[in-house]
């Protein structure tokens, strides 16, 4: 195997290294003569046969490569296909002294960059080397800048992993203190009546122990609830599973009903809860069943502080629901219609009040985070966006439908267990 024909360099001022030619040809006298013409320009290594300049090629960075067509062993075009294998960007002239149409589409089909005949002229070879090595030196800035780019799209994306995580656990953070909200309430209505109870009362005994031992039961069960949503939120942070608390739909009734009696926003008002005629389990969480519900009957009940009618009601459908019958309006909208899973048999429990209606320009927003009409003080906007997420998470749906001065009409949609 020849070697470069460049003497070590002397020690001097740092410059720019230069590009390296590979001269592949099995025959001396162009091996030598293109070494001799290129060597002052160019680091340059040369090989009598294909294996060799495919051994230089793994081992070296090559620029440029000048490569015969007719060798020994393997051809110019088979030496042409492995070195753009090795490095798709680097240039490869082809020589040939007795030229076809078939072999110049070949070495031009597998990427050369030049064809030239021997003998060649001096000028023309200088000419297609340095053509050769600045669309190398081009291909490889490019390569570099697609790196570059791709590294900073990587650091980016990053970036917004890092962002969105935090704002997602600030999102969660808060709708956890909006959906124990609820609960504590309750507790803290159950505690004020137990207080209330035993204040003149020296001893507990008959019908008002047994009211105390009730209220002590639903205050413990409050409590569990307030635990089930914090082991939520926790395994959505740990990305867990959450095992599905499978409850029946009357019961979920029953403890709205209880749950809201207690409750301050229900002073003044009527609120009346219809259940099944036959039980059946829906295909939600029990917990974040009875969150929605609440979330949805809290609101109705809220929508006037004058005294009106808020009635719940729940039905099976044994037909899938016709979605195009309920087109989005200034009057009515579908949440999460793509994601309705619409299999039956389904259930719907309908919340509907005789209040003052909603206007449409806020019909069409009131789903969205953080929105509210609500003072500061008495509204955070979380509220319907957990009811929208909760009940997407289930491949439900939620039917909107109100004018003002109509009152308003929430329809939850949900699969059941068969």
């Amino acid at each position: 195997m020849d070697t470069t024909s460049e003497p070590p360099p002397t020690p001097g001022p740092a410059t720019p290294s230069k590009p390296t030619l590979l001269i592949v040809d099995d025959e001396e006298g162009p091996r030598q003569s293109l070494r001799i013409v290129f060597k002052n320009d160019y680091h340059v290594l040369v090989a009598s046969d294909g294996l060799e300049a495919i051994m230089l090629a793994r081992s070296n960075p090559i620029s440029v490569v000048v490569c015969d067509i007719m060798m020994l062993g393997m051809s110019g075009v088979e030496v042409l296909k492995e070195l753009k294998q090795i490095d798709p960007v680097v240039e490869v002239i082809m020589l040939t002294a007795f030229e076809t149409i078939e072999t110049a589409r070949q070495a031009l089909r597998h990427g050369a960059s030049d064809y030239l005949n021997k003998p060649f002229d001096i000028p023309t070879m200088r000419a297609a080397v340095a053509h050769a090595a600045q669309k190398h030196r081009t291909a490889v800035e490019f390569r570099q800048g697609n790196q570059q780019l791709q590294e900073l799209q990587r650091v980016i994306q990053d970036q917004r992993v890092r962002e969105e995580l935090v704002r997602t656990q600030g999102e969660i953070y808060a709708s956890v203190l909006h959906d124990i909200n609820s609960p504590l309430t309750v507790i803290s209505g159950f505690v004020e009546l137990i207080n209330r109870s035993m204040q003149n009362t020296a001893r507990v005994e008959g019908q008002q122990l047994e009211s105390l031992r009730d209220d002590l039961n639903k205050l413990n069960g409050q409590v569990g609830r307030c635990f089930e949503i914090s082991r939520r939120y926790l395994s959505f942070l740990h990305n867990q599973t959450v095992e599905k608390s499978q409850v029946g739909v009357n019961q979920i009734m029953s403890d709205l009903k209880e749950l809201l009696a207690r409750h301050p926003t229900s002073k003044g008002h009527q609120l009346t809860v219809n259940h099944l005629e036959r039980d059946v389990i829906a295909e939600i969480n029990g917990t974040d069943f009875l969150q929605v519900l609440l979330n949805l009957t809290i609101n109705a009940l809220q929508s006037t502080s004058h005294p009106h009618r808020v009635t719940v009601t729940s039905q099976l459908h044994p037909n899938p629901i016709d979605v195009r019958k309920f087109p989005d309006s200034p009057t009515q909208r579908m949440v999460n219609r793509e994601g309705f899973a619409n299999r039956t048999p389904i259930l719907t429990i309908t919340i509907e009040d005789d209040g003052p209606g909603i206007p449409g320009d806020i019909l069409a927003r009131m789903f969205e985070q953080r929105f509210t009409t609500k003072p500061p003080e008495h509204g955070t906007g979380l509220g319907l966006s957990i009811v929208k997420r909760l009940v997407r998470e289930a491949k439900g749906a939620i039917l909107i439908q109100s004018a003002p001065g109509a009152g308003a009409k929430f329809t939850v949609c949900l699969q059941t267990l068969s």
